[in-house]
């Protein structure tokens, strides 16, 4: 047996003596105590399933992300909101987001509670988290911030126990962030954090932890060496930088340019190994998980392959008309994953992925994070 497959059974069997299981998103870590027996079974079946890449899913996703809103109030360099969607855009009816929890509260470990657009447009947000949170899931999302500028809603976002939220802000100076944050006012978003940190002390609560997110590029990279001092002075839990995907397969030929032109000129903060010619270094084996553990559930009721899927091109089902147990074992999906096992580039949507090339590891393209707090977070 294979030194890493003996690994990962050792694990599994440790942790299933102890009921404790620990995962990072965003470099946040997220630990769960206790956990249900049919959960913690649930999540080393899908585990296992994924390393075999298995036809049938052994057991329903352990994490989900969720897309309130494809409505955004901003107009980000080459993003699919902004240049235009091929499918309808809406905001997800409290209904659906409740029918999708119901199926799936006893599997689910974390939902990532945005996909396309600015989730927190979505008046009905504060109460779907609410009611995950009753089922004992962990919450983390993404906002540009410039809601929160109004204090209501920021209580409200303390007060509904998401446990983590991430303000994307890729720039410290109105100059640089506008340049990627089209239409982006940076005092608004500043304002915005500001408003979540002091609800948050008001409120003695110890969620959510606040990320101050970074994307390292070509205009803002030289304002990388104020950042902590910046981030620490909003009174932020962490600060991460994440680095930019200028390939992204979402994109139309007429914006793959605009994306490289984003591309930091410091090696260190891009997301791939290039070889001598300048191309991306392509895997022999694609790692993607998502088709065993991850789906993306669309603000219609729309189950899509992955986050990344924008414009639904890759719909598995429809929650308004079938249940997500008939889609998850269904032979749309069954087809996708055999396909994806046996040669992931006859797959157009997956050939250009960046889980497809060196480095492109959705795990870790947050590459550098500074915690600003001392006690774990439970």
């Amino acid at each position: 047996m294979p030194k890493n497959m003996i690994a990962k059974v050792l694990s599994a069997i440790r942790t299933a003596s102890t009921r404790h299981i620990y995962m990072e998103c965003d470099q946040i870590p997220f630990e769960y105590h206790h956990v249900p027996f049919k959960k913690l079974l649930n999540w080393i079946m899908v585990e296992a399933g994924v390393h075999i890449k298995s036809k049938k899913p052994w057991g329903y996703p352990t994490q989900l992300h969720i897309e309130p809103s494809t409505l955004c109030n901003l107009k980000c360099a080459f993003c699919p909101v902004s240049t235009g969607m091929d499918r309808p855009t809406g905001l997800m009816a409290h209904d659906v987001f409740k029918k999708t929890i119901d199926e799936l509260a006893d599997y689910l470990f974390l939902i990532l509670l945005w996909d396309w657009g600015e989730p927190f447009l979505n008046p009905s947000i504060y109460d779907m988290i609410a009611y995950a949170k009753q089922k004992d899931i962990k919450i983390i999302s993404s906002t540009n911030g410039h809601v929160f500028s109004q204090p209501g809603n920021a209580e409200k976002l303390v007060r509904s126990g998401i446990d983590a939220i991430i303000f994307a802000v890729d720039g410290i100076s109105q100059e640089t962030y506008e340049q990627f944050r089209k239409n982006g006012n940076l005092k608004m978003a500043i304002k915005g954090i500001e408003n979540v940190v002091a609800a948050k002390r008001s409120l003695t609560s110890k969620t959510p932890v606040i990320n101050f997110r970074f994307i390292p590029m070509k205009h803002n990279e030289h304002e990388i060496p104020l950042l902590k001092d910046f981030a620490q002075s909003l009174g932020v839990d962490i600060l991460t930088l994440k680095s930019l995907n200028p390939h992204d397969q979402f994109e139309v030929d007429a914006n793959i340019a605009t994306g490289l032109t984003f591309m930091p000129q410091d090696p260190l903060y891009r997301r791939f190994a290039y070889d001598e010619h300048g191309s991306r270094i392509r895997l022999a084996q694609n790692p993607c998980k998502r088709p065993w553990m991850n789906p993306s559930i669309h603000w219609d009721g729309k189950v899509s392959l992955c986050t990344f899927d924008a414009q639904d091109h890759y719909c598995m089902g429809d929650l308004s008309k079938e249940s997500f147990k008939k889609i998850w074992w269904g032979e749309a999906y069954a087809a996708f994953r055999r396909q994806f096992r046996d040669n992931y580039r006859s797959i157009a949507f997956c050939d250009g992925c960046t889980n497809a090339f060196k480095g492109g590891n959705l795990g870790t393209e947050t590459i550098i994070a500074v915690h600003f707090f001392d006690d774990d977070i439970k």
